[in-house]
């Protein structure tokens, strides 16, 4: 359980997240669940009080025809068959599926093809569509009709429109916003996603559409209004900080609903938003995040009409970034944070039912087995979150983190020592040996881990992570191993000659 410190600054007043879906964000633009993992996670999700998935394909999803050169290849994208085996399990356990399909930024997936670059904003930016193209606007709509298609019984769509980067920079852009007085780039940005919700409108009048709001947020309520989004889109409005602005995020609802944006979701984070590269989150920390949106929602104006939060789980923090934290290592927080939406704080019944879920002590996954005789977690992929927290934290060791730099090497194998070959044997050895120890017990895990990894995910998503979290830690070591072998090979003796008292 967490320390009791922490207890008593959740114990405030507060109400359980009001009447709305709890959906749980699967980004599956990397280290994307076997088929058979996805579907025990979906099962944990009701459990643990979800009521929706909102799923971000990217290249996981199967497109066709043209499309098919989004797909995967460093492993396969999931079949047609198994996207709706993933909304018959889901439908199974009641919740809602909501696809994400970006439309404006973030379409690195798309745009990084040598073949698809000419529909970029600026050369160097992958991920920001060129709202001026006619191929572009097609290829969106292919997308989003591919995507719809093997959703049967859809009533809600994810369009994106995030950090759309460098807008209004591209050249096209440029002659745009040049061409007539007081045109900006926030009609820029209004102009292609109208274009995009009211072609989808036409397309299928019964869905709901969902964006995210960063764009807006430094809009004024005469430019909303005036965009004709209103009645169109539901911003999510998206904040993952411990430390969220209550009152300025209330003022946000207060503008997007003075501007005909009533419909509004909110969007936390359970895991991937601490660090592009952390391996191991903290579910205090996430914790915190929601205890301040259940302030936002119990401050909430009357005619601001939330639909529920989304917990995102960010695999990367974008398609060309590296892996954060696995799932599996990330369910405690997800558990914690969901009990604390249901609760409205996280009092010691909150905590409970989260380990009591997951059949573990803590809900902290650093400790999940830190007590002596404590039964191990039961949840799925609770022996791989084990063994990335021991990994991690032996990769976070000081001895192996700062071993070049410890007194032995910087004294008898410095780079002078090094570069002459001239060391000391003695002590030389004794670092090889430590060297060679550590090495050990790292590879030791690390295949522990990868053995366990590959039963849940594909045998890429594996070696990525290993090659990303594991051998920029172990290079150091490995120099060191090396400059003792090379230098020990100039200063022992492999074949003496005989002694003078031999010869006589």
């Amino acid at each position: 359980m967490l320390a009791t410190s922490h207890c008593t600054a959740f114990r405030m007043e507060a109400s359980p997240w009001p009447k709305g879906k709890k959906l749980v964000h699967l980004d599956l633009k990397g280290a994307p669940p076997r088929i058979e993992y996805l579907h025990k996670l979906i099962e944990l999700f009701a459990s643990l009080g979800a009521d929706g998935l909102l799923l971000e394909y990217e290249d996981m999803f199967p497109y066709e025809g043209k499309l098919k050169m989004l797909q995967a290849t460093s492993h396969p994208p999931y079949s047609r068959e198994e996207i709706l085996s993933i909304q018959d399990v889901a439908r199974s356990q009641g919740l809602e599926v909501i696809p994400l399909v970006q439309t404006f930024g973030h379409m690195e997936f798309v745009l990084k093809h040598r073949s698809l670059c000419g529909l970029r904003e600026v050369d160097r930016c992958l991920g920001t569509l060129n709202p001026h193209l006619e191929e572009g606007r097609r290829l969106v709509e292919e997308m989003l009709r591919q995507v719809v298609d093997l959703h049967p019984g859809l009533s809600s769509i994810h369009i994106g429109a995030d950090e759309v980067y460098l807008l209004g920079e591209g050249a096209e852009s440029q002659r745009w916003l040049g061409g007539a007085p007081g045109r900006s780039v926030q009609q820029l940005f209004l102009g292609h996603v109208t274009r995009v919700a009211r072609g989808m409108r036409e397309a299928w009048p019964h869905l709901n559409i969902i964006m995210w709001d960063d764009m807006l947020r430094g809009m004024d309520q005469e430019t909303l209004r005036d965009s004709g989004l209103g009645g169109l889109v539901q911003p999510m409005l998206w904040d993952y900080s411990p430390a969220l602005d209550v009152e300025a995020t209330v003022s946000l609802l207060e503008k997007y609903q003075a501007s005909g944006l009533a419909h509004l979701w909110a969007a936390s984070s359970f895991k991937g938003s601490t660090c592009a590269h952390t391996c191991v989150p903290s579910t205090l920390r996430h914790v915190q995040n929601h205890l301040q949106w259940l302030k936002v929602a119990g401050s909430s104006p009357a005619g601001a009409h939330l639909q529920g939060i989304a917990l995102t789980g960010w695999q990367r923090y974008d398609h060309m970034s590296v892996l954060c934290e696995l799932l599996p290592v990330g369910l405690p927080s997800l558990a914690s944070c969901l009990q604390t939406l249901h609760h409205g704080r996280f009092c010691p019944d909150a905590q409970a039912r989260a380990t009591h879920s997951l059949g573990t002590h803590s809900v902290e996954v650093e400790a999940m087995t830190g007590s002596p005789g404590s039964e191990a977690p039961s949840f799925p992929g609770s022996r791989l979150a084990e063994l990335v927290v021991e990994l991690t934290a032996l990769l976070d060791s000081e001895e192996l983190r700062h071993f070049e730099n410890n007194m032995y090497v910087r004294g008898w194998l410095s780079p002078y020592h090094r570069q002459r070959r001239m060391v000391n044997p003695l002590i030389t050895q004794q670092i090889q040996d430590q060297a060679t120890a550590l090495q050990a017990v790292v590879m030791e895990k690390v295949e522990a881990v990868r053995e366990e990894m590959v039963r849940l995910y594909p045998a890429s998503t594996a070696q990525e992570w290993v090659e990303q979290h594991v051998e920029p830690v172990m290079a150091p070591l490995q120099r060191v191993l090396e400059a003792t072998r090379v230098c020990l090979v100039e200063m022992l003796p492999h074949n003496p000659s005989p002694s003078l008292m031999d010869s006589q």
